[in-house]
């Protein structure tokens, strides 16, 4: 009779443990490099980012999984700007586009930026940076730079990624991502 007690009460703590409620809004937070875009929060205008790993495969908005490549936050400028919390209405003004990159694959990776809408006139200055995240937060990119009108589109950086995770040759050269048939 004990061990039959005992054995329904493991079977009752196993049950508890794997309660599905539990699992939700889990998020898998595992990353190794974040890249970001910033424009200013007064500009309304739409900037992309566009990522390209060593295999050629683009994560954007148009794809926001490629690989270990992911578009964690597509920002559409002022649009995407309110949120519903508790039933209230929120701002949130923060002007940002963030891709993560969750796996070290050695190779080239080219991140571009696209001016998609310009909602306001005149140019707008954008801040890209590339941290390394594990094992502690280093950012090891930061270049801040003008998309002069809509469907401008620059290679902000080039880098190679070692087998440890390591980067280096670290170039602009620019190569077309978007899909758009425009002149370079």
């Amino acid at each position: 009779f004990n061990a039959l007690l005992g054995f329904t009460m493991l079977f009752f703590v196993a049950i508890l443990f794997m309660n599905p409620e539990s699992l939700k809004g889990r998020v898998n937070l595992k990353a190794d490099y974040i890249i970001s875009v910033t424009w200013p929060e007064d500009r309304r205008d739409d900037i992309d980012l566009w990522v390209r790993d060593p295999y050629g495969e683009v994560v954007s908005y148009l794809q926001t999984e490629a690989g270990w490549l992911h578009l964690d936050r597509d920002d559409r400028g002022e649009i995407t700007d309110t949120i519903i919390v508790d039933g209230r209405e929120l701002v949130y003004p923060i002007n940002q586009e963030v891709v993560t990159i969750r796996g070290i694959m050695p190779g080239e990776y080219i991140v571009n930026l696209y001016y998609y809408t310009a909602a306001q006139p005149g140019p707008v200055e954008a801040l890209v940076k590339v941290e390394k995240v594990n094992p502690t937060l280093k950012t090891v990119y930061v270049q801040k730079l003008a998309l002069n009108q809509q469907d401008d589109e620059r290679t902000v950086v080039r880098f190679s990624l070692d087998q440890s995770g390591d980067i280096h040759d670290v170039n602009q050269l620019q190569k077309r991502l978007t899909p758009y048939e425009l002149e370079f």
